[in-house]
Formats: structure tokens, sequence, C-alpha cells
């Protein structure tokens, strides 16, 4: 499975990044919103792991934006934030987030999370 990380924080980055790795999985890692849009094109993840609260362009307009353009739409998005009550479920699930994880997130259940978006994502008929 390979994963984008988008994340402004270095610990949390550099956490979910490490159990994605210790997983078995490939990842990249993008601080912002506007870089991760640039990078997507070419690398094409099986599922982005998005933090919300993001600098300049938020999570939930960059998953906006993901699901506005046709070759990045099927790509199934993990959203992630420390924030629940400025970012409520329905706000996260509505921009086209296939699942909602609030920080401190379970270090033992992260990968399984990104397993079974991504599986649903499959099944659903998503290459």
């Amino acid at each position: 499975m390979k994963v984008l990380v988008i994340e402004d924080n270095p610990i949390d980055s550099k956490l979910a990044s490490a159990l994605v790795q210790m997983g078995g999985h490939e990842f990249r890692e993008e601080r912002s919103a506007q870089g991760a849009l640039e990078v997507l094109r070419s690398y094409r993840p099986d599922v982005i792991l998005l933090d919300l609260n993001l600098p300049g362009t938020d999570g939930i307009q960059f998953a906006h934006e993901v699901r506005r353009d046709r070759e990045l739409s099927n790509i199934p998005i993990v959203a992630m934030t420390a924030y629940p009550l400025q970012f409520k479920l329905g706000d996260v699930l509505s921009a086209g987030c296939a699942s909602y994880i609030v920080k401190p997130f379970d270090t033992r259940n992260l990968i399984h999370q990104l397993q079974a978006v991504t599986m649903s994502a499959r099944r659903d008929g998503v290459p």
C-alpha cells in the first residue's frame, strides 16, 4: 500500500510515517496541502492520511479539491485532527473523506484503518 501522509506537525508526521513503514508499506510525507496536490499526480498513493488543521489550505478544502479532480477523485482520504470541535465529522465526510481519526490516534489501529479504507475503495470499483 502506498500512503501519502499530509501533516504539518513534524512529530505527528514522523509517527504516522514510521507506523506506515513498520507495517511494510510505502509512504511519502508532505507538510502542506499545496505541496500534496503537486505530489499526487506523480506519486499516486492508494490512500491519503490527511491532517485537517494545515496552514493555508486546510484539510477540508484540500479534500474538496481532490474530489473535484477526475484523475484524483477515487483516492480514499482518511482525515485526522486534534480539533474535533472545529472539524466536525459530518463536514469531514461531506468533503469526501472516507474515515475520520481524532488525535492522538491509536498507533495499534492506524494501519488497519488505512487498509480497511483502501480495501473498501477497491470493493467499490476504485482501481
